[in-house]
């Protein structure tokens, strides 16, 4: 038994780190998360409110299920994005206005087209006054309606904005002190004070002008009342700057 040789003892050593290999990779990702919201958060501080307003809506509700989804302000990276913002913006604004009592008689008033300066809203008016009485600058109930609706809607966007005054060719009665040019200047100009009352920043404004009869929309009748009209551009962002879009479905609007 003394001269029996002690066993023989294989110790087996295991390379690596066992069941910790790779743990550094989802504490790098974790790291990398959070540096992207970090980023995220920066960058929000450095906006206006109404876009902190649009990412935090969309946040809430990103289907757009709401009842006001509102308006998302997106990085629009492809070709022809602005133009399709707008159309989706065109309907949304339609869709706003088609809740007025009456729309249906003021609808052959009011055109939504989509131009290469952005989408241009233009009222127009009949032959009776329906947005300023003849020769007046002083909005109409109606005019303050319309504009009470738009406004709020195109405060929420980044766009600029400009308004226009448009008459038609017929002389003013008192042309020697106060014309077409003062007029159509005078009608922009209240529908910009109106505009910023009820929704439109100041910063939004980019321009009012008034252009008298210079601009006709029917040039073969001059005196046609769809001459007389406030027209309003919500333009695009210059240098491919964000544009907006909806953040929920939109129905089609005829």
């Amino acid at each position: 038994m003394a001269n029996e040789e002690p066993p023989i003892i294989v110790i087996k050593k295991i390379s690596g780190h066992g069941g910790s290999h790779g743990a550094w990779k989802v504490a790098y990702a974790d790291f990398v998360t959070a540096l992207m919201a970090l980023f995220i958060v920066l960058w929000l501080m450095n906006q206006s409110k109404p876009v902190q307003e649009s990412v935090g809506g969309y946040f809430r509700d990103p289907n757009g299920t709401g009842k006001n989804p509102g308006l998302l302000v997106v990085m629009a990276g492809k070709p022809g994005a602005e133009k399709e913002d707008m159309n989706k913006l065109k309907e949304q604004l339609l869709k706003s206005l088609a809740k007025m009592p009456n729309f249906d008689k003021l609808q052959k008033l009011i055109e939504l087209t989509i131009t290469p300066e952005g989408l241009k809203i233009e009222l127009m008016e009949d032959p009776h006054g329906t947005f300023f009485e003849n020769g007046s600058a002083v909005p109409t109930p109606v005019m303050k309606s319309i504009l009470t609706i738009l406004s709020p809607e195109i405060g929420k966007l980044p766009n600029p904005i400009s308004i226009e005054g448009h008459t038609d060719s017929k002389p003013y009665s008192d042309s020697k002190t106060y014309g077409n040019w003062e007029l159509s200047t005078d009608r922009a100009n209240a529908s910009r004070r109106l505009m910023e009352n009820k929704g439109i920043r100041s910063e939004q404004i980019s321009q009012v002008r008034g252009f008298a009869d210079r601009n006709l929309r029917n040039r073969k009748q001059p005196f046609d009342s769809c001459n007389r009209r406030v027209t309003i551009i919500i333009q695009y962002n210059s240098q491919h700057q964000p544009s907006v879009v909806s953040t929920g479905a939109l129905p089609k609007v005829k």
